[in-house]
C-alpha cells in the first residue's frame, strides 16, 4: 500500500495530465456532432477489425462443422437442381422441389426463404455477408456483418439467409454493418399466413429464441399446427413470401379478440454465419415519402413497415 501511495504520489502530475485529457475528450465528443459521429465511425471500424480477427480464428478450429454443414447444403441444392422427374425439367428454369406454389428457380437466383431471388435484380439486390458476432441471451440483440457501405450496404436494409428472414441493418460503417435481429424487443415484422393470406404482426417475447409472437390474428381464423408464416409484402424491405417461421402453438384466450399463437422461427440464430442483405425497392422512398404526407402509420394489423429501434 505504501508503495501504490508512493507511486501516485510521484506521478501525480502525469495522472492529473491524463484525467484531464479524458474529462476533455468525452466533453468534446458528446458536445460537438461531427466529432461524436467521427468517434463511433472509427470505434465501429477498429471493433469490427477485432471481432473479424476473432472471427477467424474460431472458424480454424471449427472447419470440420463448417464443412459438414457446406456438404449437406450442396446435397440439399443439388436435389432442387436435379430432380428425378426429367419430364418436368425445362432448360432455362428449374421447379422448386417440393413446392406446390410453382416457384422457379434460375441458374443466376438463390432460395431464400422459400423464394427464389435473382442475384443481380434490381429491384431486390442481394449482397453476401458473413456473420462476426451476434447476441442471443439478452432482450435486444444484434449481429455484425462484415460488409459495409463500401459494398452498397445501407442503415434499413433487410438480412435474409436460405432458411428466412434475420433481420435489418441498423448503422454502417466503411467495412462493418449491425443489424438489429429478429430477437429484438422494438423489432415488428409486417407478416401473413400463407395458407389464407390473413395478416398479422411478427414480435419477439423476450426469452426463447427459437419461437416468437403473431400478434392479431381474429379468433373466428381457423389455425392449423404447422402453417407456414410468411412476409406480407407491405413494406418496402422485404419482398412478400419470405418464410419467417411455422406455428407452433395457439390459444383462444376468453378475454382476448385474437388469438394468441407462437410461431417456431425458421432462422436457426444459434449457428447464423451466412447471410444476404437485401435492398429495398427502388421506389421505396417515394412511397414512403407519400405515405407521411398522408399521415399513414404502422397499423394493429402489421401492414406498415417494420419498427427500427
Amino acid at each position: 500500500m505504501r508503495n501504490l501511495l508512493t507511486f501516485l504520489f510521484r506521478y501525480r502530475g502525469i495522472l492529473v495530465f491524463v484525467v484531464l485529457e479524458i474529462v476533455s475528450l468525452v466533453l468534446l465528443i458528446r458536445n460537438s456532432a461531427y466529432q461524436r459521429a467521427a468517434f463511433f465511425n472509427s470505434a465501429n471500424t477498429y471493433a469490427g477489425q477485432v471481432l473479424e480477427v476473432r472471427t477467424r480464428i474460431y472458424d480454424y478450429f471449427r472447419l470440420a462443422d463448417v464443412n459438414q454443414a457446406l456438404v449437406a447444403e450442396n446435397a440439399r441444392l443439388r436435389q432442387q437442381l436435379y430432380r428425378s422427374d426429367l419430364s418436368q425439367r425445362q432448360p432455362d428454369s428449374l421447379a422448386v422441389a417440393g413446392d406446390s406454389s410453382g416457384v422457379q428457380l434460375r441458374p443466376d437466383s438463390v432460395l431464400l426463404g422459400t423464394r427464389a431471388l435473382p442475384t443481380r435484380a434490381a429491384e431486390f439486390p442481394l449482397v453476401p455477408a458473413r456473420v462476426i458476432n451476434q447476441s442471443l441471451r439478452r432482450v435486444d440483440n444484434y449481429l455484425t456483418l462484415n460488409v459495409g457501405s463500401r459494398q452498397g450496404v445501407r442503415p434499413g436494409m433487410g438480412v435474409l439467409t436460405a432458411a428466412g428472414v434475420v433481420g435489418r441493418v441498423r448503422q454502417v460503417s466503411e467495412h462493418y454493418a449491425t443489424v438489429t435481429s429478429v430477437l429484438h424487443s422494438k423489432t415488428t415484422l409486417s407478416a401473413k399466413i400463407k395458407r389464407d393470406n390473413t395478416f398479422g404482426t411478427i414480435r419477439w417475447l423476450g426469452d426463447d429464441p427459437t419461437h416468437a409472437s403473431l400478434d392479431y390474428i381474429p379468433r373466428q381464423n381457423v389455425l392449423v399446427r404447422g402453417d407456414s408464416v410468411v412476409t406480407s409484402g407491405y413494406n418496402a424491405i422485404f419482398p412478400e413470401g419470405i418464410l419467417i417461421g411455422t406455428i407452433d402453438r395457439y390459444v383462444k384466450e376468453p378475454d382476448k379478440n385474437f388469438w394468441t399463437v407462437d410461431v417456431r422461427l425458421a432462422v436457426n440464430f444459434a449457428n447464423l454465419t451466412y447471410v444476404y442483405v437485401i435492398g429495398p425497392q427502388p421506389r421505396a422512398a417515394e412511397r414512403d415519402t407519400l405515405e407521411a404526407r398522408s399521415g399513414l402509420r404502422p397499423d394493429v394489423g402489421g401492414r406498415g413497415e417494420e419498427e427500427q429501434p
